[in-house]
C-alpha cells in the first residue's frame, strides 16, 4: 500500500542545486547555534556498537537492528538505532562536568521503518546529551531546554530566509512553545488516535512540546512507545511543529531528562525488561555510577524538510525507496536524491 502522498499543486521552492546548498548551510548554522546555546562540544560517534553492551537503542522494542560479525575482533556488532545510551556513557568516560554536554552527527539504519513522506530506513540526527545537577531533574529545566532548542531553529530559519528569499513564502516558525501532556490530549479526544490528537492540537498550537510519552495512560495504552532505559517517562517529550506543506503535526525531536536509578528500576519492571539489569550499561546506571543527564535527538532531514518546504524526506536525503514511492514522486515532479 502506497504511504507517500504528495500534496496537490506542490512545487519545490528551491531547485536541486539550491536545495543542496541550503541543506549544507542549514546544518552548519543549526549545529553551531545549538552547541553554543546549550554548551555542547562536538564529538565523534560510532556507526555501530557491540551487541552485548546494551548500548544500542531499542526504540519500541520490536525493531530489528542490522547485525554483523567482526571476525578479527571475535565480536557481534549492531548498527545503531540511535545513540541515546552511548552518549551518557561517553559523558562518563570523558568526565564532563555539570552543565557541560556533547553533540554529534548520528547516522543509523532502521530496516523495519515504514516508508512514507517522513520515514526512511536511513536516519540522520543531531544527537546531544548534557550533564545535570540533581536539582535540575524537573519539568522547569526541561521546558527551558525545549525553548532554547526552538529558538535555535527559529534563528536558523531567519538566516536561511535571508539567503534564499524563495523560502519567505513559507510561514515562519512560532517561537512560543505550547506545553501539553499526552494524558491531557487523551482526555480531550479519547476517541482519536494519538496521531489525530497531535494533529488537532498542533494545528491550533503550531509549536508544541508533548510531554509524558512511554508510560500507560488512563486508557491503559501509551501515547507512543519509548524504551525504558533512557528517558524518564515522566520527564520527556517530543517537539512537534505544524508542517504547512503536509498540513499535519511534524515531530522534529524526541528528548527528555534521562532515567535515574529509581526511574530505571521502575520502568524496567513496568515494561517487562528486567533481564537488562545484568547488562553493563544498566548495571552501572542502577549502581549510580553514571551522571544524571538530559538529551535527545533532532532529526536533520526532518528539520531540512520543514525549513526548506519539502513534501518528502527523500528530497533532502539519499536512501532506498519502493517502486510505488518512486513512481508517485516522479509523476508529481518530486526529485528524490
Amino acid at each position: 500500500m502506497l504511504q507517500t502522498v504528495i500534496p496537490q499543486g506542490y512545487a519545490p521552492r528551491l531547485n536541486l542545486y539550491d536545495t543542496q546548498k541550503a541543506i549544507g548551510l542549514l546544518k552548519r548554522l543549526f549545529e553551531d547555534t545549538l552547541g553554543g546555546a546549550l554548551h555542547l562540544r562536538r564529538v565523534s560517534a560510532p556507526l555501530f556498537v557491540e551487541a552485548s553492551t546494551g548500548l544500542n537503542d531499542d526504540l519500541n522494542g520490536v525493531e530489528r537492528a542490522v547485525s554483523f560479525d567482526i571476525p578479527a575482533a571475535g565480536r557481534e556488532a549492531q548498527v545503531v538505532h540511535s545513540l541515546a545510551k552511548w552518549k551518557r556513557m561517553a559523558l562518563y568516560r570523558y568526565q564532563f562536568s555539570v552543565g557541560e554536554g556533547l553533540y554529534t552527527d548520528m547516522n543509523a539504519i532502521r530496516r523495519d521503518e515504514e516508508l512514507d513522506n517522513l520515514h526512511s530506513v536511513y536516519v540522520d540526527q543531531w544527537d546531544w546529551e548534557k550533564v545535570l545537577a540533581p536539582r535540575d531533574r524537573n519539568t522547569g529545566y526541561l521546558a527551558d531546554t525545549v525553548r532554547t532548542i526552538v529558538s535555535a531553529m527559529c534563528q536558523t530559519q531567519d538566516t536561511l530566509r535571508s539567503v534564499f528569499p524563495q523560502l519567505t513564502a513559507l510561514p515562519p516558525l512560532d517561537g512560543e512553545v505550547s506545553f501539553v501532556t499526552a494524558q491531557e490530549l487523551e482526555d480531550l479526544w479519547p476517541g482519536l488516535s494519538p496521531r489525530e490528537r497531535e494533529d488537532a492540537w498542533v494545528k491550533e498550537h503550531p509549536t508544541t512540546f508533548l510531554m509524558g510519552i512511554g508510560g500507560a495512560l488512563k486508557s491503559g495504552r501509551p501515547h507512543d512507545g519509548r524504551a525504558p532505559d533512557y528517558d524518564d517517562w515522566d520527564l520527556n517529550g517530543d517537539i512537534l511543529l505544524w508542517n504547512p506543506v503536509l498540513e499535519r503535526a511534524f515531530e522534529v525531536s524526541s528528548m527528555g531528562i534521562r532515567v535515574d536509578p529509581a526511574a530505571l528500576d521502575r520502568q524496567l519492571t513496568a515494561s517487562g525488561c528486567d533481564e537488562r539489569r545484568a547488562l553493563p550499561f544498566h548495571k552501572m546506571l542502577l549502581e549510580g555510577k553514571l551522571p544524571l543527564t538530559i538529551g535527545g535527538g533532532i532529526g536533520q532531514s526532518r528539520l531540512c524538510m520543514l525549513l526548506l518546504g519539502k513534501a518528502h524526506i527523500g528530497e533532502v536525503q539519499a536512501s532506498v525507496w519502493d517502486e510505488q514511492t518512486i513512481s508517485a514522486c516522479q509523476e508529481a515532479g518530486v526529485i528524490l536524491l
